[in-house]
């Protein structure tokens, strides 16, 4: 038997997130659905972790075990050939039985696009449709002050898996920066929680609309309570930029 590590890009628009689900359209169902093919059996995949309806990777990482010998290259165009359009297989490698796609995680980078300029039909799925200005420098100071070790309680979901999860994460790096009319906003960290970028974006778009101070972030985590931050951002604007082992 044989640990390979996949390294893979997708377009979450028509699927219902990463997660494999009942009678739903995943990006998980459908690779183990691909890798059945090639194994002649049930193959089970781990990922860096999910992602949600709507949110797209550049750089996803997964692993799986087969039992037939195939090389690295022949099963990432094995894999390839038989996948929808909307998922991508960028390199296979064959790695130790030690290796764990979650559980060796050191870092993730995500990356959230907005544009401020006129609706853009055709980018409406890949990148959120704001359509109006928002002030970039008190977006930014807010941004920093989420940097550091924090409790993140306030940016998580209200669900009771969330809450009984230690909340605690690192932001080791933030940026924002513009792009003709769009913002990219940037984000490495050790671990993210569910929801936890775009409950962030949310918020800074209140604070670049004028709708809160930079300096309420300290408030916010302070206060340890999801309802005290923005409205969630919508999903077509996020990106698993990379994953970090």
């Amino acid at each position: 038997m044989k640990r390979y590590m996949i390294t893979f890009t997708y377009d979450g628009t028509d699927f219902n997130g990463y997660q494999k689900q009942p009678k739903k359209r995943t990006i998980q169902g459908e690779i183990e659905k691909t890798l059945k093919k090639i194994e002649n059996k049930k193959v089970d995949i781990i990922a860096s972790g999910r992602t949600d309806a709507g949110v797209h990777a550049l750089n996803q990482v997964a692993h799986f075990d087969l039992n037939i010998d195939i090389e690295s290259d022949n099963l990432r165009k094995a894999l390839n050939s038989l996948l929808p359009n909307d998922i991508y297989i960028k390199e296979v490698k064959e790695v130790s039985n030690k290796f764990h796609a979650r559980f060796n995680v050191v870092g993730k980078e995500y990356i959230y696009i907005i544009n401020q300029g006129d609706y853009n039909p055709i980018e409406r799925s890949h990148i959120y449709q704001y359509n109006r200005k928002l002030d970039l420098i008190t977006m930014e100071r807010a941004l920093k002050y989420l940097e550091g070790k924090h409790d993140f309680t306030s940016f998580t979901s209200l669900d009771k898996e969330e809450k009984d999860k230690d909340c605690i994460r690192v932001l080791s790096q933030t940026d924002i920066k513009r792009d003709g009319n769009k913002l990219i906003i940037s984000f490495l960290g050790d671990g993210f929680l569910r929801y936890m970028v775009r409950n962030i974006v949310g918020t800074l778009i209140e604070v670049g609309e004028g709708k809160r101070k930079s300096e309420d972030i300290i408030t916010i985590l302070e206060e340890k309570d999801r309802k005290k931050a923005g409205k969630t951002a919508n999903p077509e604007g996020l990106y698993l930029k990379n994953v970090y082992y």
